[in-house]
């Protein structure tokens, strides 16, 4: 069976780095891939040259006949003056239907993605509803394979789950394949069912297996053994056969040349093997905690704070001490940024305070925090610079550290230190974040986002680095994986100002849908107890048609027309004597003659209908 999209042999350097050499795959119906890899390995890029997007430096791409494929990009680029409807219909203005199915097509798929308002312009939007909007316009041209690049990106826990269930649903339009970028542990478990990853540790470029994230875990381990027993089984052979080169003439007089070429071929393989294991590096993240052992670090006591009239939590308590993990979960704009801010400038007369409430900290608290918005990375310094500010070396446990050192260790190369920061990957300025987080001792630690644009192998490194900080901890994140593995407590933020404190996040989860029944079922109760007309805020109001229908209404008479014209030229086509000549053509034209007839009834009803609502 021919894959839908394949590449063979693809190859990919920019200047003197190369990304990836002889990578070949291939992506079959039914197919959910999940291509992974550490940052810098070139995924990115292959996605764009899979799509035709971008040329390899070497290889081929085939995309089957008549297939279909549409690329969601890490950055979404919208028409921020436009409506999400008008967007969508933009794209896709290229498919082989009437206008009015394609109203219907786009306000299915925003349907699907929970848009209560195609008319909302996407300026408005925040960046999780962007990206809702971006996989809803890469569907809505039918694609055959989906490509998408990082799409959780931006999106919140709710965000994540539904496009875990879209993209796990049946559906007879949807994608028949899926390939993307993620570094969402628990996303590509749930969702993938062959896993790629991108790396030079492979002899291929890269390793590839068909089942789920864990079975690739299991598999890559079985994998490396092997190679660090092959590596080990080299170095024997070559030692064995350098020492016979080092006998003297007589010993090695016998199948002298032969003995020699195949040391050198020896030599070559385990060269190859051994710089291939070490690719396999790993960053080195380690947080450094005071070891003061007072109980109480941080005391809030009810602790408010709201923005343009409306509350983001209120009457919040909260404690923290050595030991504490606590992971904040909520909606995009929720508040759990904020009160990140708040926390981290407890003391500071000039930093983010909250409307009410008190923050009291024990003597000399040590306060770090990380911020996802990163502003406090200056992009115009060189990576040398923005590593160690004061020199050619940074303090770290007491000890000098060289920045060469101190880049190899957040695995940077020595050529990249006089790049700057502005032309180096998201992946690459967290490491950065990171890097200097790890030069301050710290009493509490507070991340926001530290996951953001880091790879797989990071995230592990860090993940365990978070579980060995003996300081408190405060983590927001969407990585349930790593909220898992090291949160014991979670405080949920519901979006309408109250909180609570929960065992795990799906507990919160629980406790969120079943706060939203509640209020469902509390607004039908007040809409069948309203009075007969007064209707309710969902109901339309007379003399408006909404979006899609006034742009029906606004086509109508000009589609009637095409469609009398029409019938108008079957009529004559029908009385000529070719056609009566002609049996056959007579019965389809007749055919179609009936069938135009009865839509040019339908659309007259619809009109009348579209004006009557028009008018009240």
């Amino acid at each position: 069976m021919c894959a839908l999209l394949s590449g063979q042999g693809l190859a990919k350097a920019f200047g003197a780095q190369t990304l990836f050499t002889g990578v070949s795959l291939g992506v079959d119906r039914g197919d959910r891939v999940g291509l992974i890899g550490p940052n810098g390995s070139g995924k990115s890029t292959l996605l764009r040259i899979l799509c035709g997007l971008e040329p390899a430096d070497s290889g081929t791409v085939a995309l089957q006949k008549l297939a279909r494929t549409a690329y969601l990009a890490q950055e979404d680029v919208f028409d921020d003056t436009a409506s999400c409807a008008d967007n969508l219909l933009a794209a896709a203005a290229d498919l082989d239907m009437d206008e009015a199915e394609r109203y219907s097509r786009v306000l299915a798929v925003l349907s699907r993605a929970r848009f209560d308002d195609p008319l909302r312009p996407v300026a408005e939007l925040s960046g999780g509803w962007r990206k809702r909007l971006a996989v809803c316009r890469a569907l809505v041209g039918r694609p055959d394979v989906l490509v998408m690049d990082e799409p959780t990106n931006h999106l919140d826990i709710e965000g994540i789950l539904w496009l875990e269930q879209l993209l796990l649903a049946p559906s007879a339009d949807g994608p028949a394949a899926l390939l993307m970028v993620s570094h969402d542990r628990r996303f590509l478990e749930n969702t993938v069912n062959r896993v790629i990853e991108l790396a030079p540790v492979y002899p291929d470029g890269s390793f590839q297996v068909r089942g789920s994230y864990a079975d690739f875990l299991e598999k890559k381990a079985d994998f490396l053994v092997q190679r660090q027993n092959l590596e080990e089984r080299l170095a024997n052979r070559l030692r064995r056969e350098t020492e016979w080169l080092r006998r003297g003439p007589k010993a090695r007089a016998t199948k002298a040349r032969y003995r020699i070429e195949e040391a050198g071929r020896l030599q070559e393989a385990f060269t190859g093997v051994r710089d291939r294991n070490r690719a396999a590096g790993q960053v080195g993240i380690s947080f450094d905690g005071t070891g003061r052992k007072t109980k109480k670090l941080l005391t809030a006591t009810g602790l408010a704070k709201g923005y343009g009239g409306g509350p983001l939590f209120t009457d919040l308590d909260l404690t923290l001490g050595p030991g504490t993990r606590l992971g904040l979960l909520g909606r995009n704009g929720s508040g759990k940024s904020t009160l990140m801010r708040i926390l981290a400038a407890a003391g500071d007369p000039d930093g983010c305070a909250p409307d009410r409430g008190t923050i009291t900290l024990a003597d000399q608290v040590r306060i770090v925090s990380f911020d996802q918005r990163r502003e406090q990375l200056d992009t115009t310094l060189t990576l040398r610079r923005a590593l160690a500010p004061e020199g050619d070396s940074v303090l770290y446990q007491g000890q000098s550290v060289h920045v060469v050192s101190w880049a190899k260790r957040f695995l940077f190369r020595p050529d990249q230190l006089d790049t700057p920061v502005e032309r180096l990957s998201g992946g690459e300025q967290a490491r950065i974040l990171l890097a200097r987080l790890m030069l301050r001792p710290a009493d509490i630690l507070l991340l926001d986002e530290p996951t953001n644009d880091l790879d797989i192998p990071s995230l592990d490194v860090l993940e365990e680095s978070l579980g060995e900080f003996p300081g408190a901890l405060v983590l927001v994140t969407h990585d349930r994986f790593l909220l898992d593995r090291v949160c014991t407590t979670v405080l949920g933020f519901n979006g309408r100002g109250g909180t609570g404190f929960f065992a795990d996040y799906e507990q919160w989860l629980e406790a969120l849908q079943a706060e939203e029944q509640a209020a469902q079922k509390r607004e039908k109760a007040r809409a069948a107890q309203a009075p007969a007309g007064t209707g309710t805020a969902a109901t339309s109001r007379p003399g408006r048609l909404s979006y899609l229908d006034q742009r029906e209404y606004d086509r109508m008479e000009e589609r009637i027309l095409a469609a009398e014209a029409r019938l108008g030229e079957l009529e004559a086509l029908m009385g000529s004597e070719r056609v009566m000549a002609d049996p056959a053509q007579l019965h389809r034209y007749w055919e179609e003659q009936q069938e135009l007839q009865e839509k040019i009834g339908q659309l007259y009803d619809r009109w009348d209908e579209l004006e009557q609502r028009r008018q009240g």
